[in-house]
Formats: C-alpha cells, structure tokens, sequence
C-alpha cells in the first residue's frame, strides 16, 4: 500500500507545474495533500478510480486540505472537533477497517511568532486528538507539520533557532507527540541521513543549494512498525516550495 502526501502550495498554481503528470505516475493508494488554498468549485480533479474528499478554510485562497483514496474509508470527518481550531480546513480523518488516516496541515506560528501562543494550544488538541483515535485503531498522520524535530531537519540549525518551525516550544511538542505512542517514519528507517528535506524556500535559489528543511512528515502509530516497509522524500518532484512524501506499508501485515 503507498500513501503519499504533498504540500501544493495552492492546487491550482500546482496543477500548472505538473501536479496530475505525478499523481498519474505515483498511482498512490492514498494520496493527501495540503495549503490547497482553494474554495469548493475553484479546482475540479478528473480523478477516475479515486474517492475525494475536501476540507476548505472559510478564508478564501488559505489552507485547505483534501484527501484521494481508491478504497472508499468507512467513514470521514473534517477537523477535530473543536470549533477554535477547525474553521482553517486543516483537518481530514478517513477510517479504515485497520487504520485511522489523518491529513493534517498544522498552523505555521508565522513571523515574529505572533500565532505561536495559538499554535501551541491547537498542538495539544490535536495530540489529544490523535491519541483518542489510537486507542480504538492504528493512526496514521501526514502533512505539513511545519516544524523541523532536530537539528538534523534543516540546513542552518544555528541561525534558524527562534524562528517560526524551529523554536524550542514547537519542537518539544513534536517530541511529546513521539513520546506518547507514535513514530517519525523517515527517522525510523534513516536515524542518521542528512541533507534530505522537504520544503525550500523559494528565496536565495534554497533549492538549488539544498538549504531546506523536513517539516512533512508521516507519523505512525507504533502498532504499525511491523508493517511499515519504507518511508520516502521525494526530492526530485518539483511543482510546490515543498515535495511529496511517501509511506509504504504491507497490508499483510496490518
């Protein structure tokens, strides 16, 4: 099974750079994707075989989540169910018969960290979220977490310590989300691997120097290691300022 998820950075402008050329070819079995920044009727996918599923901000050309699946969840939900945090179409919940699926785009604490105080609430609901789906399946989340974990997750560590994705508050919630039932996927199959990330800005030609940082993540429940058989980053995917990401996982073994 292959589930792959993308930052679009708008699925309109990505749809200009290539997006349906790839998702033709991943032939995904799940296939999320966030910052879908469109509104319902703005972006129509001719997906034949697929299952969609959309969770739109009420703010127009922000956020946005969606969700493709070839087999049909047993059910869906949008957002978390707490009204504070679920008017940004951050969230999408497929269950399946062995696993939950979350996409998730989770809030960017922005410049100067003005929506830091915000992000860290919405991170302790959303943990308590996920936990309340582990302990009556499997979970698995993926998406733009919009943090880099440890030093090895960006570039330039040093100078990037207070800015927004790497300060200390978002990275201990990170390290509270592992400590409490779930796996980084990537880092269980790569502990040690430098230089691969996710998302470059699109100043000072980073991409082009690999001055990125891996903040899309697929996190998994730890009932799940035994069938998971692979964790990618799909460097060489262009079309957004971030590349997909990739989870593959027997089914024989769920």
């Amino acid at each position: 099974m292959k589930l792959i998820s993308w930052n679009v950075n708008g699925i309109r402008a990505c749809m200009e750079k290539g997006f349906m050329e790839f998702f033709r070819e991943a032939d995904a079995d799940v296939f999320c994707i966030q910052e879908t920044k469109c509104q319902e009727g703005q972006a129509e996918l001719d997906l034949p075989g697929y299952h969609q599923y959309w969770n739109y901000a009420e703010k127009k050309g922000y956020s946005g989540t969606a969700l493709f699946t070839k087999q049909a969840p047993l059910s869906v939900s949008y957002g978390i169910g707490i009204d504070e945090f679920d008017h940004e179409g951050r969230v999408i919940t497929a269950e399946y018969e062995m696993f939950y699926l979350v996409t998730v785009y989770v809030p960017n604490s922005q410049d100067e960290l003005k929506r830091l105080d915000w992000r860290m609430k919405w991170e302790d609901a959303f943990l308590a979220y996920i936990k309340s789906l582990d302990s009556k399946k499997p979970v698995i989340y993926c998406g733009d977490l919009n943090v880099a974990h440890k030093e090895i997750d960006l570039k330039n560590p040093k100078t990037n310590r207070r800015n927004a994705g790497f300060t200390d508050e978002e990275r201990q919630k990170m390290t509270a989300v592992l400590s409490s039932g779930f796996l980084d996927s990537f880092r269980y199959f790569y502990p040690e691997t430098e230089g691969i990330y996710s998302w470059w800005s699109y100043r000072f030609r980073a991409r082009e120097k690999n001055a990125g940082w891996r903040i899309d993540y697929f996190i998994c429940s730890q009932a799940l290691t035994e069938a998971m058989t692979d964790s990618k980053i799909l460097t060489e995917v262009y079309g957004s300022d971030h590349c997909p990401v990739e989870l593959d996982i027997n089914e024989d073994l769920l």
